[in-house]
């Protein structure tokens, strides 16, 4: 890690001011009954259709949000274990930084926290992935390491850096990754 971290470029964040939460709400693209068809979804279909009947025709967030304000936590079910959380809209602050691709890190207070890889380019990985919680990301079959990422952040964002190692071959990314985490095993990565 010794030669990587001499090698390590400081990538700027710019955050928004607010944060905000009930990211979940916003998906309704489908209704309850729509969404219990799909496969990640079918194991809350019997449970569902007992329970709240009267309900399969509403709007899926809507209808989780409202279960949300009654204290009914089986709203839960439907979401990732990271996909209610306080979240913050951030993006690389510098465009020079935007088609950089290698391993990352994010610190707190210099400390490490989490390791990950970016194949194509950090505008895509920050911009619209970890700095933009979109509400499919929150549910089951979302991305629920883009909400446990951005949570984190925003939970530690006076104190959080992300720096990368550039790189350009996908399969030595993707080996160096596999091979920091399994040596370093970060907080956020869960492998500890």
């Amino acid at each position: 890690m010794h030669n990587i971290q001499q090698n390590l470029l400081e990538i700027s964040l710019s955050f928004e001011d607010e944060t905000y939460g009930n990211v979940f709400q916003c998906k309704n693209n489908k209704s309850i009954e729509e969404t219990l068809q799909s496969a990640r979804y079918q194991k809350l279909q019997a449970y569902t259709e007992e329970n709240y009947n009267a309900s399969l025709s509403k709007m899926l967030g809507d209808f989780l949000y409202k279960l949300k304000n009654e204290n009914d936590m089986f709203y839960k079910e439907f979401l990732n274990n990271y996909g209610d959380l306080e979240y913050s809209r951030f993006m690389l602050a510098d465009t020079t930084q935007y088609k950089l691709k290698g391993v990352y890190f994010y610190y707190v207070n210099d400390e490490l926290k989490y390791i990950g890889r970016c194949r194509d380019s950090m505008q895509k990985r920050v911009n619209s992935g970890y700095g933009n919680i979109s509400p499919k990301s929150c549910y089951i079959d979302g991305q629920s390491t883009n909400c446990k990422v951005n949570a984190l952040v925003t939970q530690n964002r006076g104190s959080v850096k992300l720096k990368i190692y550039p790189m350009d071959d996908i399969k030595e990314i993707e080996e160096l990754e596999s091979r920091l985490i399994d040596e370093l095993m970060p907080e956020w990565n869960g492998r500890r």
